[in-house]
């Protein structure tokens, strides 16, 4: 098996958790993805960076019982998450008379895209949603991925087209996160812009790119963006703070002035742009 890598935001039960709520926020614009590239019955699938398996799940449905979705993950934590949970969900429901279990067959690889042995020619789809973002090198990420879809396959990935982070309203010491928080994704090597970049190195490694489709949620205090930026900048700026991105008392003001926004119920929060990248395998 190989090395457990080193994830930026960590590796623990409150970034599991943290995970958990992001995908119930998000889930509704990757389901719309999910629509466009016309999921079939019967497909075989990789979660590349799968973590506890939450998309995975989703993915299991869309295939049925002739499908298999395979999770490729770094963390031995997270792929043991997914693994009790994929069990819990096959006690619950009657096997099929294939054997399988509730929403087809499931594989885990312990591994990254870049080093992990994934079969060539195989996949209808492979996918990854805020992966290649923390990777160092997307190109070799993605040459990697590309070998292992069957002819016509496709390869979908949602990530950041970070420009910066919107609050309403604006003028307070929150603007200075914008700048820390890309810093912050670059000390393992990462890129909050890779969006904007993918077209061209799909069109490098044989993709026809077929959906390039911009997103962001918006929302007051208590709505389900606002919270979920709260439960990732309360746990991370004293972090960045930690790290020299920026100081104790720059940390602290940019809190402070999030605060009163949250408590300010004619706040508004912009997310950054999460834009779906898809291509069709033609060569």
């Amino acid at each position: 098996m190989e090395k457990e890598k080193e994830y930026l935001l960590g590796i623990n039960q409150y970034e599991l958790e943290r995970l958990k709520f992001q995908h119930n926020v998000w889930k509704g614009v990757t389901d719309n993805f999910f629509e466009r590239i016309g999921i079939q019955k019967g497909w075989k699938v990789l979660d590349a960076g799968s973590g506890p398996g939450f998309v995975s799940m989703d993915l299991l449905e869309r295939v049925g019982e002739t499908g298999e979705v395979t999770a490729l993950e770094p963390s031995e934590m997270y792929l043991e998450y997914f693994k009790k949970v994929r069990q819990h969900s096959k006690q619950m429901a009657s096997p099929s008379p294939s054997g399988r279990g509730w929403g087809g067959a499931v594989k885990f690889i312990h591994g990254s895209a870049e080093t992990a042995e994934l079969p060539q020619n195989y996949y209808n789809l492979i996918f990854s949603r805020w992966v290649i973002g923390f990777v160092p090198d997307p190109e070799l990420f993605v040459k990697k991925l590309v070998s292992s879809l069957a002819p016509g396959g496709i390869l979908a990935i949602q990530d950041y087209a970070f420009h910066g982070l919107y609050l309403y309203p604006r003028g307070g010491d929150y603007e200075k996160l914008s700048p820390a928080v890309m810093e912050y994704w670059k000390l393992t090597g990462g890129d909050l812009c890779i969006a904007p970049k993918l077209p061209i190195i799909f069109k490098k490694y044989g993709l026809e790119v077929t959906e390039f489709q911009p997103n962001s949620l918006s929302g007051g205090p208590g709505s389900g963006v606002f919270e979920w930026h709260h439960s990732f900048i309360t746990h991370h700026v004293p972090i960045m703070a930690e790290k020299g991105i920026i100081s104790k008392e720059a940390g602290e003001s940019i809190l402070k002035d999030w605060n009163e926004h949250r408590n300010n119920p004619d706040s508004i929060f912009f997310s950054p742009l999460v834009v779906d990248v898809a291509g069709k395998r033609i060569r």
